[in-house]
């Protein structure tokens, strides 16, 4: 196990710049902080190419060393400066970036398309949420936050393991899912757009959420089956779009 004390070694200098896209893409990886996204890898059987703590952490977890191919002892201050917590736990794990443009060979199961979603936060949670719903996968559109930015990465909380994640052209998404007879919903805040209530989509279908201030583009609420709104009983303008995600997920996917 080698021991790095300086900021500027060379390893530390990449895995600092993976928190940016270019260079995710670049070396096809991105880095987990923290122990329960490291867990949540390992349960998954996701490979380990790096681990990195501090000398007590790593030595308190001698079983997840034997999983890295390379294993890397670093001072508090490195751990500070290769992630994006301001309180980091003195664990990291540099794992492969997934392939993010793979299309399933077949649409089964609920899907959730995001419609240039830019909060990382929002994204984080829809990914999580959709775990949690029973999702079987999410489509992040064009002009949405970076899956696998660290705020994201943080804020899914290790979903990403449990369900599939990519990126593509949700127009053509949506062609696929409608060409298998799929229905897929998108959502707007439209007298003309239908309760969610009232709409029983069975165990295939795909659901669109729109962009935190102007939500779905019109070019793809003009491609769906049907768009949805959430009737409202207090007096607020419109919900947070993870909380309107995570509303008609539940509802939506109740495997009819």
């Amino acid at each position: 196990m080698e021991e790095l004390t300086s900021i500027h070694n060379q390893h530390v200098k990449d895995w600092k710049k993976l928190q940016t896209k270019k260079f995710r893409r670049q070396t096809g990886e991105y880095l987990l902080d923290g122990w329960h996204l490291v867990n949540e890898a390992v349960k998954a059987g996701h490979h380990i190419n790096q681990l990195v703590g501090t000398a007590e952490q790593l030595a308190d977890h001698a079983d997840l060393v034997d999983l890295a191919d390379e294993a890397y002892t670093v001072t508090p201050e490195i751990m500070k400066h290769i992630t994006d917590t301001v309180t980091p736990q003195g664990i990291a794990a540099i794992v492969d970036l997934p392939d993010a443009h793979m299309v399933p060979a077949s649409f089964k199961g609920a899907w959730l398309f995001l419609d240039r979603v830019q909060d990382p936060g929002n994204v984080g949670t829809m990914v999580r949420t959709a775990d949690a719903a029973g999702f079987t996968g999410v489509v992040v559109g064009e002009r949405s936050a970076d899956i696998f930015g660290p705020k994201v990465v943080r804020s899914m909380q290790g979903s990403q393991f449990h369900l599939q994640l990519l990126e593509g052209d949700l127009r053509k998404w949506i062609a696929d899912f409608k060409d298998a007879g799929a229905p897929v919903y998108g959502t707007q805040l439209n007298p003309a757009a239908k309760n969610f209530r009232d709409v029983h989509p069975g165990k295939t279908f795909a659901l669109i959420m729109g962009n935190e201030g102007q939500g779905m583009s019109d070019q793809l609420l003009a491609q769906t089956t049907d768009n949805l709104y959430i009737p409202m009983r207090g007096d607020a303008e419109s919900l947070n779009v993870a909380v309107s995600a995570g509303i008609l997920m539940f509802q939506l996917n109740q495997g009819l």
